[in-house]
């Protein structure tokens, strides 16, 4: 159970970050008025942000995955899933995007600027889903 435990913690850890994201980060950055400011706040964010999560979705991938390999169970194989689809939504919905605003300089910050930003946080919010998702289905094995 040793693994599916660290599972659970690292899914855990990925879900509260990208929901802090996503109900206070973001909401707090669209407020402000400024574009230019805007988009600095995003580069700065953004550029930490990926430092913490894409590991904790690595991690909590494989402990969830090696939990199966051992033991079995459906939840520790479908939560290693969760979390690990982080990485092709990413990759197909949010990096276009991220890589778009991450080019841009805030002197060219603008209208545009702030709906890229708005729709990089819709989509942030499917990993917000993806990692609650993966952590109730280890939470769930981890009672079976």
């Amino acid at each position: 159970m040793f693994f599916g435990q660290l599972a659970l913690v690292d899914a855990s850890l990925f879900a509260g970050a990208a929901a802090v994201i996503s109900h206070a980060e973001q909401p707090a950055r669209l407020k402000m008025n400024d574009d230019p400011s805007l988009l600095i706040q995003f580069q700065e964010s953004y550029s930490r942000a990926i430092q913490m999560q894409a590991p904790l979705a690595i991690i909590g991938g494989v402990f969830g995955l090696l939990q199966w390999l051992i033991y079995g169970g459906f939840f520790w194989i479908f939560g290693a899933f969760l979390i690990f689809a982080n990485f092709p939504f990413t990759f197909a919905a949010i990096m276009p995007i991220n890589k778009q605003l991450m080019a841009m300089s805030s002197k060219d910050a603008n209208s545009e600027t702030r709906n890229l930003l708005i729709r990089w946080g819709e989509l942030h919010f499917v990993r917000t889903c993806l990692g609650l998702a993966s952590t109730f289905c280890f939470l769930f094995a981890s009672f079976l």
